[in-house]
């Protein structure tokens, strides 16, 4: 059994920070899961572009107002407490915090907490990150 507090961690490396966003890893691939799971934090009116070509992901808003846009289609989606949505084909997209957001986000297959987002908003494939 993995038990971890939240609060603990922001005071560890598995809490990182970047372009006005903040990510605390509550699982990561050494964990053995098949999948990592973060709580993010978006400040508001921040504006992020990603691609997440290696991974799928999947978002749940808990607290906050933003939205999302597919890249491919256009279509854009209002954020806010209790929406959920899946990049099921590693969609490119916009997410936009009208208010902070805080976000509890699933990746698989797992990060292993050293990724970095790339100048295309993507993470590296598994096999290189771990390397």
């Amino acid at each position: 059994m993995i038990v971890r507090d939240f609060n603990e961690l922001k005071k560890t490396d598995r809490h990182v920070a970047d372009a006005r966003w903040t990510s605390t890893r509550m699982l990561l691939a050494s964990d053995e899961m098949g999948f990592s799971f973060h709580i993010t934090v978006l400040e508001a009116g921040s504006e992020h572009q990603f691609h997440y070509k290696n991974h799928f992901e999947s978002v749940y808003c808990m607290k906050g107002k933003g939205s999302i846009t597919d890249i491919a289609t256009g279509e854009t989606h209002d954020i806010k407490p209790g929406v959920m949505y899946a990049l099921n084909l590693h969609d490119k997209h916009i997410l936009r915090a009208e208010e902070e957001l805080h976000m509890a986000c699933v990746f698989n297959p797992p990060v292993t907490g050293a990724e970095v987002h790339r100048e295309d908003g993507s993470y590296a494939p598994a096999e290189e990150a771990a390397a």
